[in-house]
């Protein structure tokens, strides 16, 4: 009986410990130069349908369904999807948008495990009518999912798809 109690205590104390040192945040973000003019590069960013043109997902299930409501371009337009494995399930809202410089919103995954998390694409002049666009998105590891991101690399895991969306961006604004 007393060593069973030692095991209930040793594995408290290990997911106390591991719960500490967890991270407790995450932001991941890819940036890329575009030769166009930042105006130009922002009437395409705001909107949700245009995103699917250069979303790294769109491709990972070209079948997905998608539903769009509100005003494309508008705080609290809203892109949902559904589809395989790869895309899960869930929806992005537009929450902020400061005209020309920045388009905020709140992904919402449903499948294949809930979160929440925030996005953003952000725009700079970069000089000869060329736009640094980066984009991101950021949240909080709540526990127990903290203790999962001990083992679990979210730049890794999403970073790769983030830069094939900032090429396919460039390709069409650059065409």
């Amino acid at each position: 009986m007393a060593i069973l109690f030692y095991i209930i205590i040793g594995v408290v104390i290990l997911i106390t410990v591991l719960a500490l040192i967890a991270p407790k945040s995450y932001d991941v973000s890819r940036s890329i130069e575009i030769s166009k003019p930042k105006a130009e590069v922002f009437d395409n960013i705001k909107y949700l349908k245009k995103q699917q043109e250069w979303s790294p997902w769109a491709k990972k299930d070209p079948n997905m369904e998608k539903k769009f409501t509100g005003v494309d371009g508008e705080v609290g337009a809203i892109s949902y999807w559904n589809g395989n494995k790869d895309v899960g399930e869930g929806e992005q809202e537009i929450t902020k948008i400061i005209q020309g410089k920045r388009v905020e919103g709140e992904l919402r995954f449903m499948k294949p495990f809930r979160s929440t998390s925030g996005s953003y694409i952000d725009l700079e002049e970069s000089g000869n009518g060329k736009t640094k666009v980066t984009w991101g998105f950021n949240g909080k590891n709540k526990f127990p999912m903290s203790i999962m991101m001990l083992f679990m690399n979210m730049d890794k895991a999403v970073g790769k798809d983030f830069e094939e969306g900032l090429r396919n961006l460039k390709s069409i604004m650059e065409k």
